[in-house]
């Protein structure tokens, strides 16, 4: 693939500017790597990876807790195009998922494309030059297309809790953790009990003189199934690769296995219960103790999760399960409702990721100032999880309403060849702007708006981070993530304003555009 420098509908100015990227990729995870390996097969490597931290690896370079696990089998949990035959465990911890994704970045030739410690502070469409301005605190780069791999779980949610920082011991957040900090022998209390609490709570029960447990919400804790994986095996992956491909194979179709009950008939979920239930009588004797830890929602509402351990830590006798809501932190611990104040001396918030209202989406403007947060009040509305109206040549991974229910990894996949083929026909028709449609993703989100309303995220009788302050479920596609690679297979033209050469379209364009409206038909 030739240099989008060489497309004759670029201008004059473009091609005399030697700081315009191809394409600019915002974040360093799994989203950001799969796209960089994706560019550099199609021939495009005029291309850079912007991320704030300072290493690669997104969430698994952020969340490095005590006991920081993937939750799903590392089979499927990583590349297609990067399998690796010798995963130390089923599950992987934190540590060895860092180290494959910063090894994917050196065997596929991504490190030199890297820039790490670049905060974007500010994007803006320039309409006339048909490029995005990035803003970083590094320096100002101008790019065409503007991939934004940040994902949703990126950006750290700290409670706004009256006396936060007033408290006089340590504060650890599981996203933020600092490992300088001792906990060894001291008082130590938690504060949530969602994916990264489950793990962090065995952890502290064993390090510290006492727990405390702030519970808001139970969880539905399933039996983990995570187990070493023996060298055999690990020398079979190696020398018959089919048969690694057979097991992810495997862990798919038992994922996808819960989607109709999900999605069509929750009522199928009750043998889930059953089974989270079993676990929870036989590790939790105490009945006042079980009743605490019982949902009152149906499994599958909010994420479930996996643990052999976190009951026996919060049965143990130096846990304290506390579910009064909390008034307020004092400097010498936390006080709630009942006017009780709890001493401590390590306070760890286990509050996970902000995911709706994400701050990166104010500092992406439009060509006429709007931010995309300001264009997504009072809801995200948003393509495919991919592309939002008034947004030209911007694509999301992970987006609003991108999850299935399998691996977050064939996700990003199927959406990083979704914009590949976005890139592929910009390449072949000479445009210099892709935007989705307004009417396009009304279609969409009103289609998966009906098709949600009966799912157990949205019926399911809890609170969660799935479900937008208007109601809405901004998180999931409702579908088998097979009907979601169907329609991220390649982009489908008419759902796009086409804009070239900095001109509008020539009607006599239309065929070879797929029959597809261009910009001098109206915006809608």
């Amino acid at each position: 693939m030739d240099s989008w420098n060489d497309i004759e509908n670029h201008t004059e100015t473009d091609r005399m500017v030697d700081d315009m990227l191809d394409v600019a990729v915002v974040g360093a995870g799994f989203g950001g790597i799969c796209t960089a390996k994706r560019l550099l097969d199609e021939g495009i490597t005029n291309f850079l990876l912007f991320d704030r931290a300072s290493e690669v690896g997104g969430t698994w370079q952020a969340n490095t807790y005590p006991g920081a696990q993937c939750d799903i089998p590392a089979a499927l949990y990583s590349f297609s195009f990067a399998q690796k035959s010798d995963w130390s465990r089923l599950y992987p911890l934190q540590p060895e998922l860092l180290a494959y994704l910063r090894e994917v970045c050196k065997n596929f030739g991504i490190e030199p494309h890297l820039r790490l410690g670049h905060e974007i502070l500010d994007m803006r469409w320039d309409e006339t030059g048909r490029h995005w301005t990035l803003a970083t605190s590094e320096g100002t780069w101008r790019a065409r297309v503007v991939v934004g791999a940040f994902g949703p779980f990126s950006e750290p949610s700290t409670p706004n809790f009256a006396g936060l920082e007033d408290f006089e011991g340590t504060v650890l957040h599981s996203a933020r953790w600092d490992h300088t900090q001792d906990w060894s022998g001291t008082r130590i209390g938690v504060i949530g009990t969602g994916a990264s609490g489950v793990q962090i709570i065995p952890q502290a029960v064993r390090a510290g003189r006492s727990l405390t447990v702030f519970q808001r919400t139970p969880t539905w804790i399933f039996p983990h199934p995570d187990r070493p994986i023996p060298s055999a095996l690990q020398t079979l992956f190696a020398r018959i690769p089919a048969t690694q491909r057979a097991l992810r194979r495997t862990v798919d179709l038992l994922l996808e296995s819960m989607v109709y009950g999900l999605v069509f008939r929750p009522a199928l979920l009750k043998g889930m219960e059953a089974i989270a239930k079993a676990q929870l009588r036989r590790q939790i004797p105490d009945p006042e103790l079980r009743a605490k830890l019982t949902p009152d929602y149906m499994f599958g509402c909010k994420r479930p999760t996996f643990s052999n351990a976190y009951f026996p830590a919060m049965a143990d006798a130096k846990t304290d399960v506390i579910t009064e809501p909390i008034r307020r932190i004092v400097p010498t611990g936390v006080e709630t409702a009942d006017g009780t104040v709890h001493e401590l001396d390590v306070l760890v918030l286990a509050t996970g990721f902000t995911v709706s209202g994400h701050p990166f989406f104010s500092r992406v403007h439009d060509a006429g100032g709007r931010s995309l947060a300001e264009s997504w009040e009072p809801t995200p509305l948003c393509y495919l999880g991919t592309a939002a109206a008034g947004f030209p040549n911007l694509f999301q991974i992970l987006g609003p309403n991108a999850a299935t229910y399998t691996s977050m990894v064939v996700v990003i996949e199927a959406q990083v060849d979704y914009i590949i083929s976005a890139l592929r026909e910009m390449q072949a028709h000479g445009l210099t702007s892709l935007e989705v449609r307004g009417d396009a993703v009304e279609r969409f989100v009103d289609e998966i708006d009906t098709t949600l309303s009966r799912s157990v995220w949205n019926v399911g009788g809890c609170a969660s981070y799935y479900i937008d302050a208007t109601g809405r479920n901004i998180a999931w596609f409702p579908g088998f993530f097979r009907q979601f690679r169907a329609r991220t297979r390649r982009i489908h033209l008419p759902d796009f304003v086409l804009g070239a050469g900095g001109d509008v379209a020539e009607d006599t364009s239309a065929d070879s555009y797929d029959s597809a409206e261009t910009e001098e038909a109206s915006r809608p």
